[in-house]
């Protein structure tokens, strides 16, 4: 099968390169799905880099996300057939950016007939962490201000979603009128430039100088710093990823003084902790995609051969919604 590996580290144009490699074969409780979708998400890029949490030995397949149709069952599989219409994460180091891949069944899951292949293979990760951020560890209420960061983003546009389905007040922060224009469509009730307003400044003007109830941020480094200045009272900080290249620190004599939450999520360890949780969030998920709450936002469909570029435009922070690769 044709995949693309990375044998060396660096940015995705440069150590992506698609190769002629093994067809993966399913173990016991696994299954083999041919790709129909795979979803670019930052921790694709991370890997590239070496700088992602998970760090698969070289050479690897990258691609954390994807919509595939079962081809093979290894044993002991139950509860899927040949033919099946499947989303979820692939085994590593052979990822979804390829023809092939194979995925646990446990954490395997049916696509959503309301989605076709490509938003299908959007709407685990994104969704899955927004779900779990707001409604899990922020506690996200009817009401509230929910400040979103990234809005226009893969993540970001999954939280505005969410967050208007929870009837939650949201205000997104996005770079350039491109994003802006997207925010608003997703359905952000007020969007914030960066490049023209300091959010912190709107914030407080729109809320009455109380601040954002939860705020969403996918950003860290100085963005996190910013945002600590427009949390409102018992506010809650929810620290989700630093794909602004830094990682901040905190100042916890600050989050004393101003009585708010620091909250992180990495939504991985649900898989193992509480699966229960994963399958009920994507029955929920699949309800509201039917219900046409929620639809992830698919901004270029790439084919195989010029996944790598696509990869690189996310890493450059050009993309909105996603990047998905259709072989």
């Amino acid at each position: 099968m044709r995949a693309w590996q990375v044998s060396a580290l660096g940015e995705p144009q440069d150590v992506l390169v698609l190769a002629d490699v093994p067809d993966p074969e399913p173990g016991p409780g696994q299954v083999l799905v041919r790709v129909l979708a795979a979803s670019a998400n930052f921790p694709d890029v991370l890997m590239c880099r070496g700088l992602y949490q998970e760090r698969p030995e070289l050479p690897f397949t990258p691609g954390v996300e994807l919509c595939g149709e079962v081809v093979d069952l290894g044993g002991g599989v139950t509860g899927f057939a040949v033919g099946d219409r499947v989303i979820g994460s692939p085994v590593l180091p052979n990822g979804a950016f390829a023809e092939f891949a194979v995925m646990d069944a446990a954490v395997t899951f049916p696509a959503p007939e309301a989605l076709d292949d490509a938003e299908a293979s959007a709407l685990y990760i994104g969704y899955q962490t927004g779900w779990f951020g707001l409604h899990r560890r922020a506690g996200l209420r009817e009401g509230e201000t929910l400040l979103v960061h990234a809005a226009a983003g893969g993540v970001g546009s999954a939280a505005i979603q969410l967050g208007k389905a929870a009837g939650a007040r949201v205000i997104g922060v996005v770079g350039g009128p491109e994003k802006a224009a997207v925010a608003r469509e997703l359905g952000a009730e007020l969007v914030i430039d960066r490049y023209q307003q300091d959010f912190v400044d709107v914030v407080k003007a729109e809320t009455g100088g109380r601040g954002a109830d939860v705020i969403y941020d996918p950003v860290g480094g100085q963005t996190y710093q910013r945002s600590s200045k427009c949390v409102a009272f018992e506010g809650r900080i929810l620290v989700v990823g630093f794909a602004g290249g830094e990682i901040q620190s905190v100042a916890l004599n600050h989050a004393l003084v101003k009585n708010y939450s620091i909250l992180g999520l990495h939504w991985g360890l649900y898989n193992t902790y509480a699966p229960e949780l994963v399958a009920q969030c994507h029955r929920e998920l699949s309800e509201l995609a039917a219900g046409g709450v929620v639809r992830p936002l698919i901004s270029e469909w790439l084919p195989l051969e010029e996944l790598a570029a696509g990869v690189q435009r996310l890493a450059d922070g050009k993309t909105v919604g996603r990047v998905v690769m259709t072989p």
